[in-house]
């Protein structure tokens, strides 16, 4: 059986002030190449869940391993983020340069490409997501369903091992989801899908769990 790409043990973790954790002895795994959403009601911690692997929350007790490296430091979550691309719910949280390619090329270029290696990989990437001609556009005019793909593609730019994307589809037009669900088919790498939309997870994963404060179980 292949390893774990992410596993959390016995995970503890309250927000401060908070009268009961999101999270106790939650444990979770996702295994390679899989394309797994994630269920449950609000306030279940699945937004939460994201936060805490990619250290931008920090447990009070318990492991987090990810490409069966346990990470805890900032440093180790520095590692995390050049290989695991995190999509936020909110895609106005992600974007912050003016232009569409300059904010598709930071990424690339926080990695350590030269101007000119981050600027062929964001085109490419615009390309591959229908975004051609959206390299001068100002990013803050988009509409929503713009800025979401403008996001992702962000993300991809990166050419991330592991993608993570917090309801992708929040605020996007029937057509556009569409468009989503046949780009992540289309991927390669593994992903995990927050969600409260189920045709958008039936034609985009084959597993679901619901997200309970104790433990992740299989749909």
């Amino acid at each position: 059986m292949s390893e774990p790409i992410i596993r959390v043990e016995n995970l503890t973790f309250r927000y401060p002030g908070a009268p009961r954790p999101v999270f106790q002895d939650f444990t979770f795994e996702l295994l390679p190449e899989q394309h797994l959403g994630l269920v449950g009601p609000n306030g279940a911690g699945k937004t939460t869940l994201l936060h805490l692997l990619m250290g931008l929350l920090k447990p009070q007790h318990g492991r987090i391993l990810i490409f069966g490296r346990q990470v805890s430091t900032e440093k180790d979550f520095a590692w995390v983020r050049q290989r695991v691309g995190l999509l936020f719910q909110n895609p106005d949280d992600q974007l912050f340069c003016p232009t569409v390619l300059e904010d598709v090329a930071f990424g690339p270029l926080n990695q350590g490409k030269t101007t000119a290696e981050a600027v062929a990989l964001a085109r490419e990437t615009m390309a591959k997501l229908g975004l051609e001609g959206f390299e001068e556009r100002i990013t803050y005019k988009l509409s929503g369903g713009e800025k979401k793909l403008v996001a992702l593609a962000t993300v991809l730019a990166m050419e991330p091992e592991l993608l993570l994307l917090d309801e992708p589809t929040a605020g996007l037009d029937e057509a556009t989801k569409h468009r989503l669900a046949h780009i992540l088919k289309e991927l390669t790498i593994p992903y995990m899908i927050v969600s409260h939309e189920r045709d958008f997870l039936n034609e985009t994963v084959k597993k679901c769990c619901h997200v309970h404060t104790h433990c992740c179980q299989p749909e």
